[in-house]
């Protein structure tokens, strides 16, 4: 079974270390009983849900979004900004190891896709048009995330 480094949080809802674990791989007919079939349509089938209607493109809680399909931290409302695009938009996740990049030629365009790293569940895009510090803009689909709402400084 493959292997990925992922960070995970622990119970006081802190990073934690890189670790390796196992790679999270599921059949079609075991994604589409455990997701919607929005989320379905997104994450698994690399869709992209309409600008401005997601739950998540003008949320402003303080907490962190993990994958819908695994629980993987992936981004901080620490990092979160407005974009202006009608999607959630982050300028770094919540550390590198959880997502992974790859280019996306789909639709005549070539853009860079990001994805899970703990069980390749498409969450959008990242362009390099984003705020500083990092000049990144990881452009997301809310139907590939979970929020957890947190009391303390969410983690980064």
């Amino acid at each position: 079974m493959k292997q990925v480094r992922v960070c995970l949080l622990d119970s006081h809802g802190n990073l934690g270390a890189p670790v390796l674990t196992p790679k999270v791989v599921k059949t079609d007919q075991e994604w589409r009983k455990q997701l919607t079939a929005e989320q379905y349509q997104i994450a698994r089938g690399k869709g992209t849900e309409s600008p401005f209607c997601g739950i998540f493109y003008d949320h402003k809680k303080p907490g962190y979004y993990t994958c819908v399909c695994c629980g993987l931290p992936l981004f901080s409302s620490a990092a979160k900004f407005d974009s202006g695009t009608g999607w959630p938009s982050f300028f770094t996740p919540i550390t590198p190891e959880n997502v992974t990049s790859q280019p996306d030629l789909s639709h005549g365009t070539r853009r860079t896709e990001v994805l899970c790293t703990h069980c390749d569940a498409h969450l959008g895009h990242v362009f390099e048009d984003g705020p500083k510090p990092s000049g990144l803009r990881y452009c997301l689909n809310s139907a590939s995330l979970v929020f957890t709402e947190t009391t303390t400084k969410p983690p980064r």
